[in-house]
């Protein structure tokens, strides 16, 4: 089963103290199966790593062993997002009342009717009204 990985999954995978068996597993079934992402999956994920590292939460070493483990991971972009994110995605960021960020995990997950793994409230309430599969709670 492929599903599409938003970055809170991912972050609970690399922090330790935020990892669950939910997360494990999907980890598992990632492993084998790869995962869809946004463009700016990559970019979050980055993010929060550096705040942490400027915040004093782990050191650069630790924020670059992890993007070096996400990078093994067969995850790919998916192209399309990008095209979808002044129509489709915008649209689902409406109606939701979500970040248009947040809207282009769902977008994606309902274009390519896969399971979504998150564990953001507001993201898992919509994609649940829309009837998208759910992961990772």
């Amino acid at each position: 089963m492929s599903l599409v990985l938003d970055s809170s999954i991912a972050l609970a995978w690399v922090y330790a103290d935020e990892t669950t068996d939910a997360v494990l597993g999907l980890f598992d079934d990632i492993r084998i199966n790869g995962a869809w992402v946004p463009g700016l999956w990559r970019w979050e994920i980055a993010n929060v790593l550096q705040l942490n590292v400027r915040r004093g939460r782990h050191a650069r070493d630790f924020r670059d062993g992890a993007l070096s483990s996400l990078a093994l991971l067969p995850i790919k972009v998916d192209a399309e997002a990008d095209r979808q994110a002044w129509s489709a995605t915008l649209h689902l960021a409406e109606r939701h009342g979500l970040t248009v960020y947040d809207a282009s995990y769902l977008e994606i997950a309902s274009r390519r009717k896969i399971p979504l793994a998150t564990l953001d409230w507001q993201l898992r309430a919509a994609a649940a009204s829309d009837g998208v599969q759910l992961l990772g709670a």
